[in-house]
């Protein structure tokens, strides 16, 4: 690699006498003041507005709140304060969410401010890692890219494990590169605690990055061959017992005396972390899930949408991650092109920056080809998991090639990704109808501007270099920042959501809902908990000047703001699914939950102390509203799922005779309730459908055969302490 850079990229040098594998880069002086405008910037970004998403995903937030009241609860992760049943992932995630409303309370902000915090720590991370080996200029190119990764602006926002799960993920690469440089064994030990952590956060999504970081140590340490191999055996050590610790302890607890794990059919960890959450997800044999893939389709991914090489860049997908991805991935053969000619160890500079470019790389590919071709759940909001990858491989991949430009390969290379990156944002620009037609164009004219002037622009000065770099820049990272904007200034509620603005072709979830594919749009949703907090109103978000709501044919859907069949509230275009919000004190629908009237938060709250359960109600999603608007613990039988049999009518009737249990909520009439998990599924409706789905049936069938109807505010109550025989 050439040693003269401009100061643009200031490339690290050997320091001497600590040996070459040991970099410093002398910091410029715009560094300090660059670093922590990209912080705060982050920071404004993700906390813009953040309370106008409520209770974002309102299963989590009843997890949270339950965690927040009771330590049980806040250790296996319950749905709810009476530790009924655990949600469908592991906890970790969970745990800074309810230290926050433990020390501050429960609201929106108190849940959402630490997922936020996570997005700033992840970009100061992925900052400090790829400035080691490439300077202050890549790094702060790849920190600005993943904080306007509009899926990245979305879920650092949200309530969803991903956040965490990214943070660790970064952390993870960042321990694995720090370890390369000089076969470091405390840094590998630390990276098998960050996966460790995220296996916690979302099961074996964690393990994903594994096979490549694990391969490029065994290859690329520079140590010998035995103590390479002993290493990678500790920090495997050290995941286990970073990841495994609360396992054993869930499934060494009896079961009689801890909650029932969501989404498992045999109440079991293990089950459900290796079927439904884990291999599940890969073959589409998910049980517990009536959604699931293999429910036909093209290319194999059944319900899920089509599988493939392009489904990260096709329909609304793209938009959420895909922007920079093509780059990304010529920026990766360019930079290995370049420093492959270094020795195979890393003891030298250019070693470190090829086992740097291996590292990102390699996680990026092997995460883009599981998602790719994977046939169960999927969703868009998963892509974030690249977002780091794809950030880290654009700064270090610009550094390099921007080195070596007096090169014309390397040149042309530059100029060539610069004029591809401006063309794709074109094209993903232009599948939101009407959205900011006037940026497409200045984003094509000025990215193809930028990069014919690019090869010749040195000869005109280093001012028109830096103009032309500037211009380019801001051509590539225009179309992902105006989603990111959209996205911030747009409430985000329920269980499947997206960034950005509603696109033609726009898929929200599994096929066959509301007439299938190429059938009518789906209905939009609003989501519990408004910015008030506990019992605020529901609300949906507003769309962008000139992009109306998408079906997944591309047609419009309902106007925002009006209503629909159910009672469901128009929301932004993401959140799809019909029927998301029942009328006042409603039933709630398939991802979302009910509207809670004042008739039956005071009915809930009244003598609730009395009750393990102020309430039961079928659907994870309608209890948590109910359990949030009146901070009483209220059972969801079933699950999210409603396939999960928990609990039984012989367990239900014992808690009724015993006392335990007020009110059950009906589903008035409706099917209401959850399918296909935390994440989004099938409709199947509380409890009917999947293995172990009967029990909700029973339950309601006994109920209704047992005790009166009440109405209540709109919604169907039974008093379970009043038989009616």
């Amino acid at each position: 690699m050439t040693t003269a850079a401009p100061s643009l990229f200031p490339v690290p040098e050997a320091r001497a006498g600590t040996g070459a594998g040991r970099r410093a880069v002398a910091r410029p002086r715009w560094e300090l003041p660059s670093l922590a405008g990209l912080l705060i910037a982050t920071a404004v970004l993700l906390l813009w507005d953040l309370g106008s998403s409520g209770y974002a995903n309102s299963f989590y937030s009843a997890a949270v709140q339950a965690g927040s009241e009771s330590w049980k609860a806040f250790f296996f992760g319950s749905s709810d304060a009476g530790n009924s049943i655990t949600v469908d992932k592991p906890p970790a995630a969970l745990w800074p969410m309810m230290l926050s409303v433990r020390l501050f309370g429960l609201g929106a902000w108190q849940i959402l401010v630490p997922q936020a915090l996570m997005g700033v720590a992840t970009t100061g991370v992925l900052y400090a890692a790829v400035r080691r080996q490439f300077g202050p200029g890549a790094a702060l190119l790849s920190g600005a890219a993943f904080a306007l990764t509009p899926v990245a602006a979305l879920m650092f926002r949200f309530n969803n494990p991903d956040a965490l799960l990214t943070l660790l993920l970064t952390v993870t690469v960042y321990c694995v590169l720090r370890a390369l440089d000089g076969a470091r064994t405390k840094w590998l030990v630390w990276a098998g605690v960050a996966v460790g952590l995220a296996f916690l956060t979302k099961t074996l999504q964690a393990f994903v990055i594994l096979p490549p970081l694990a391969l490029l140590y065994a290859v690329c340490a520079p140590t010998g061959l035995r103590r390479r191999l002993g290493q990678l055996l500790l920090a495997g050590l050290a995941m286990v017992v970073a990841g495994g610790w609360w396992v054993a302890i869930v499934e060494l607890w009896p079961a009689s005396s801890r909650p029932y794990i969501g989404g498992s059919q045999n109440n079991s960890f293990l089950e459900l972390t290796l079927g439904y959450n884990g291999l599940g997800r890969i073959n589409g044999n998910e049980t517990g899930s009536v959604g699931g893939g293999g429910r036909g389709g093209g290319g194999g991914g059944g319900g899920w949408g089509e599988t493939g090489i392009d489904r990260l860049f096709s329909g609304n997908i793209g938009g959420q991650i895909a922007w920079l991805l093509p780059a990304a991935l010529v920026l990766l053969v360019a930079g290995l092109v370049i420093t492959w000619r270094a020795r195979r160890a890393t003891d030298s500079l250019d070693g470190m920056a090829r086992a740097a470019f291996l590292a990102w790389g390699g996680s990026l590919l092997i995460t883009a080809v599981v998602f790719s071709y994977m046939q169960g759940i999927f969703h868009e909001y998963y892509t974030v998991a690249l977002a780091p990858f794809v950030a880290a491989v654009i700064g270090m991949g610009v550094a390099v090639l921007w080195e070596e430009r007096g090169a014309a390969a390397a040149a042309i290379t530059l100029s060539g990704t610069l004029a591809l990156t401006a063309v794709w944002s074109f094209v993903l620009l232009g599948r939101a109808t009407g959205y900011l037609p006037w940026l497409r164009w200045a984003v094509l004219v000025g990215g193809l501007l930028a990069a014919a002037a690019l090869p010749f622009a040195a000869r005109a000065g280093r001012r028109m270099l830096q103009a032309t770099a500037a211009l380019g820049v801001a051509a590539a990272l225009a179309g992902p920042f105006a989603y990111c904007l959209t996205t911030v200034s747009t409430a985000h509620t329920g269980s499947i959501v997206t960034a950005g603005p509603a696109v033609a072709g726009g898929r929200g979830g599994p096929g066959g809902m509301m007439g299938g594919p190429g059938g009518p749009g789906e209905m939009l949703q609003g989501g519990p908990g408004g910015p008030g907090g506990p019992g605020g109103a529901q609300q949906g978000g507003t769309l962008p000047q000139g992009a109306a709501p998408q079906g997944r044919d591309g047609r419009g859907g309902m106007p925002q703001g009006q209503g629909v069949p159910g009672g469901a509230v128009a929301g932004r275009g993401g959140e799809r699914f019909g029927g998301g919000q029942g009328g006042p004190g409603g039933p709630g629908g398939l991802l979302n939950g009910a509207r809670v009237s004042a008739e039956a938060k005071k009915a809930l709250t009244t003598d609730a102390d009395d009750y393990t359960w102020a309430a039961a109600a079928i659907g994870s999603q309608n209890a948590a509203s109910y359990q949030l608007a009146s901070g009483a613990p209220v059972m969801p039988i079933g699950g999210f799922n409603g396939s999960d049999p928990s609990p039984t009518l012989e367990q239900f009737q014992t808690y009724v005779r015993d006392g335990k249990i007020h009110w059950f909520i009906g589903q008035g009439g409706t099917t209401g309730g959850s399918t296909g998990g935390a994440e989004g599924g099938m409709p199947g409706g509380g409890g009917r459908g999947g293995p172990g789905g009967g029990a909700g049936t029973a339950i309601e069938t006994w109920v209704k055969a047992t005790f009166k109807a009440t109405t209540v505010g709109g919604a169907t109550f039974y008093d379970l302490t009043a038989p009616t025989t």
